[in-house]
């Protein structure tokens, strides 16, 4: 087995040098998927993972525009359309100055299996540009939205490829780019999810990735017989996943110690209530401003520049920030400080040696292909609406969400049960991967 998976590695590693995040992604999908092939018959000898890992297409554009001061600037935009197996392309946009093919390619790859893992009918894709909101004025994004959709909207629509926002792409820029779609094709369509409510967009989609992770982890917890509630609760990041990771936290009654942005975290010992969140948010969605401003209003914070969340104890962490945020030295410091599970807000933000970390120390640990599919799940749901000219209403979203995030619980316990501990990895990974395969398999060889 091992030298099967090691020569399928070396296969995609020579067709994809120099793209680490993607060959990260991939490794952790075929250790745990290409045992499952071998002892299938159906799957075996159709090299069904290697054509899951090569991109439908790959779209890379120029991206020209002027700032404030009227100087021209150029950026590099994408869109990777991974697999439309089970329906069109379905994947956020990213901007932000990390942004690569690498990135891209294994954001879109684990958007195959977190889509199919929600039972909708959505394939894999992902985009995004090097381009840094930050600093940037209203009309910069703007002009740089509007030069974006102008190449990106031929590749897209309703029944092809539906985009969503990410990292540095949130209501503002979903609705210069919708604005643009629009103007182009002179027609309103439900071609982007995370509209405004007012414009076709659904409740609780803002809300829905960090609500996820917490329905996600609350359904570990409680197959373990134990509840969220009193809990301690560590979350990194400070953007959507993780406001609305510790709004659900505080609403379920955990106590929400820390957040944290590129500059350091804060901390708060109290814990968070929702005077505190609200505030925080108002900070960071309103007057964009760094996390350490917090302490003006609430002196009894504390603020550590530079550094990590995961050296404070809490009994759960929920990062909710970037991919490989949480490395083998961060899990050490949480499973001596008794973290009892770990629920991925981001994508791939735990290292591989964190992970093994985790699962040998039997702290509960949920991939973001499971536990963050909450986002996906509830943009699925947005197109729903869409189609039907009709809105549901805040609880019906929210029971949807709810039932999601507990038939992927059950999903990954299915696959992943084994004789003395439940593998959410190989569970998310396997339950994934037959739906779409399945799929693949009746459309021919394409």
């Amino acid at each position: 087995m091992e030298k099967i998976i090691n020569d399928f590695l070396a296969q995609v590693e020579s067709r994809n040098q120099n793209e680490p995040e993607f060959l990260q992604a991939v490794t952790e999908v075929a250790e745990t998927v290409l045992p499952y092939i071998v002892q299938h018959d159906i799957y075996y000898g159709q090299n069904i993972l290697l054509r899951m890992v090569e991109p439908e297409r790959v779209v890379s554009f120029r991206v020209a525009w002027i700032d404030d001061q009227e100087k021209i600037q150029v950026n590099r935009g994408y869109r990777i359309e991974m697999n439309s197996a089970i329906g069109p392309y379905k994947g956020g946009l990213r901007f932000h100055p990390s942004v690569n093919l690498s990135v891209l390619k294994f954001l879109a790859f684990e958007q195959i299996f977190k889509n199919s893992l929600t039972t909708l009918p959505m394939g894999g894709g992902k985009g995004g540009s090097d381009f840094d909101p930050k600093g940037k004025s209203d009309t910069e994004v703007m002009r740089f939205c509007q030069s974006f959709m102008t190449e990106l909207f031929r590749h897209i629509g309703p029944n092809r490829d539906i985009p969503a926002g990410d990292i540095g792409v949130g209501s503002r820029e979903i609705g210069y780019l919708f604005g643009q779609y629009k103007r182009l094709k002179n027609e309103f369509t439900g071609v982007l999810t995370g509209k405004g409510v007012s414009w076709g967009g659904s409740l609780i989609r803002p809300e829905a990735t960090g609500y996820g992770v917490v329905y996600f982890t609350e359904n570990m917890l409680n197959h373990h017989n134990e509840s969220i509630k009193d809990k301690t609760v560590v979350i990194s990041g400070s953007g959507n996943v993780a406001q609305f990771a510790a709004e659900k936290c505080i609403q379920l009654g955990a106590k929400v110690l820390t957040l944290s942005d590129s500059s350091g975290y804060l901390y708060d010992a109290e814990g968070l209530n929702e005077e505190k969140l609200a505030h925080i948010m108002h900070l960071k969605n309103v007057e964009r401003k760094r996390l350490h401003i917090y302490l003006e209003k609430y002196p009894k914070a504390a603020f550590f520049p530079n550094k990590k969340v995961w050296e404070v104890a809490g009994d759960i962490a929920l990062p909710c920030a970037t991919q490989n945020e949480l490395d083998i030295s961060d899990a050490k410091k949480l499973v001596a400080n008794g973290c009892q599970a770990v629920g991925e807000g981001a994508n791939m933000p735990c290292t591989p040696e964190a992970i093994a970390h985790f699962q040998s120390n039997n702290v509960l640990y949920a991939p973001g292909k499971a536990s963050n599919a909450g986002g996906v799940a509830v943009s699925g749901l947005e197109m729903a609406q869409n189609s039907l000219r009709y809105s549901w209403t805040r609880k019906q979203v929210d029971d949807k969400l709810k039932e999601i995030m507990a038939d992927i619980h059950t999903s990954c316990l299915h696959y992943g049960a084994g004789e003395n501990h439940i593998n959410y990895v190989k569970g998310a990974n396997i339950a994934g991967f037959v739906k779409v395969a399945d799929a693949m398999l009746a459309q021919g060889v394409v």
